[in-house]
């Protein structure tokens, strides 16, 4: 405010300066000037400036006494806004207060139920704890007891099992008895992958010399002709086992020597095998020497090439427990797929089957349609002619019911049912 006040006392000031300029310059004019017109004229400008100097001073002194009030005003408004922004600080104090004191109220009592809640809690983890340890130590104890007794029992059965294992290498050395064991491990594993139906025991190679039957034949999935695969289980364990008792004296000479009658056994074998058992079409132009041990193949695969001259020269496939699985498994994988296929013919049959009924289904639905379509035009011609009666007998009066006497023709059937029956009658009949 006090800027503004400079700036139109200012403004005052500068209007009297320019109106004593002016007075002067009329002075001025006017002693240079002799006329009498000129000197009214003069003097009438004169008269106008000294009554706009005495405006600009009235004017000056109102724009003062204004500005004073406004500056009494304003200082009374501040005064007014300092007591309200006084009294707004005390509220806001006192109800910041009546917060803090309400907060601190709710979060002792919030305290106070967690700390209950927790001790509860507390109360039955505990609880709970010590009935589940000891539940389970009681568990564990028995646990440890019951094994105990399996290690004792464990140990017994090792105790027979070291005579039994004694026993059955007495058993092994004997060659017919080692080949039946060979076949009987054979025989469990295709009877686990395959049905009956998909192996043949002991299965005729189909030779005319010789009558040569192999242990056994798995029959090939999908082909239009009985084609088996023969499968025939050898147990050079004779071999392999001065093999492995020359690499635990560590002998060179002697590991080369027995790995070198190893894989001439195997070889020899193959070609039995080869020359005995396959026989195209009865069977496929391969088959497969079955090794009983997994260190009978393992061995068999670490001989440089054998491997592969087996099924280059002799067409024999060498195969050990676990890699005969997977090669049931492909079989049986087939034989599945071939159901599928089987029972997929037989479900295209059906729903082939299933159209045509639906046609048929679809006609029927269709007569039905237009049979009801007729009864709903019949019913409506029905209703128009109702409609049409009950306008031509508005004006005769109704006659109560225990009053109403028998219309004649009672017993006669409506000409629009008899319609409508002959109508339904008619649709069976083209039905």
């Amino acid at each position: 405010m006090a800027l503004f006040e400079i700036i139109i006392s200012g403004g005052i000031v500068l209007m009297l300066v320019v109106c004593v300029l002016l007075v002067r310059q009329l002075g001025a004019v006017k002693a240079m000037l002799g006329n009498g017109d000129s000197q009214q004229q003069l003097i009438r400008i004169e008269t106008r400036i000294t009554d706009m100097a005495r405006q600009a001073v009235l004017r000056e002194n109102g724009v003062r006494e204004e500005l004073r009030t406004n500056r009494e005003e304003t200082g009374k408004a501040v005064s007014h806004l300092g007591e309200t922004v006084r009294k707004l600080g005390a509220d806001q104090s006192q109800q910041q207060q009546q917060f803090r004191d309400k907060l601190d109220e709710k979060m002792k009592e919030l305290r106070q139920e967690n700390t209950q809640k927790l001790e509860e809690m507390r109360k039955t983890v505990d609880e709970m704890l010590q009935t589940t340890l000891e539940r389970r130590l009681t568990e564990s104890f028995k646990s440890v007891s019951e094994r105990l007794e399996a290690v004792q029992r464990g140990l017994g059965e090792m105790q027979s099992l070291a005579t039994g294992v004694g026993d059955l290498k007495r058993v092994l050395t004997n060659v017919k008895t080692r080949g039946g064991f060979g076949e009987k491990e054979l025989q469990i594993l295709i009877e686990d992958f395959l049905t009956p139906e998909q192996f043949k025991l002991n299965y005729d190679c189909g030779k005319s010399h010789g009558g040569e039957r192999v242990e056994f034949g798995i029959r090939i999935p999908g082909l239009g002709t009985e084609c088996y695969l023969p499968v025939d289980a050898k147990y050079p364990v004779e071999d392999y086992n001065r093999l492995l008792d020359a690499q635990e004296e560590n002998e060179i000479e002697a590991i080369k020597k027995a790995g070198k009658k190893y894989e001439a056994a195997l070889v020899t074998q193959a070609k039995k095998i080869s020359s005995a058992y396959i026989n195209p079409p009865h069977t496929t132009d391969w088959a497969v020497m079955f090794l009983p041990s997994e260190g009978l193949y393992a061995e068999a695969l670490r001989r440089p090439g054998l491997f592969e001259r087996l099924q280059r020269e002799f067409k024999i496939t060498l195969s050990g427990p676990t890699n005969l699985q997977v090669i049931l498994s492909t079989f049986r994988m087939g034989f599945r797929q071939m159901a599928f296929k089987e029972r997929a013919d037989d479900v295209w049959n059906v729903l082939g089957i299933v159209k045509t009924e639906f046609s048929k289904f679809g006609a029927d639905v269709d007569r039905i349609g237009t049979q009801l379509n007729a009864a709903i035009n019949q019913t409506e011609k029905i209703q128009t002619r109702k409609r049409a009666m009950l306008r031509a007998l508005k004006d005769v009066e109704e006659i109560e019911d225990g009053s109403a006497q028998e219309l004649p023709g009672e017993d006669r059937e409506p000409e629009s049912v008899s319609s409508v029956k002959d109508i339904d009658a008619e649709n069976i009949n083209e039905d």
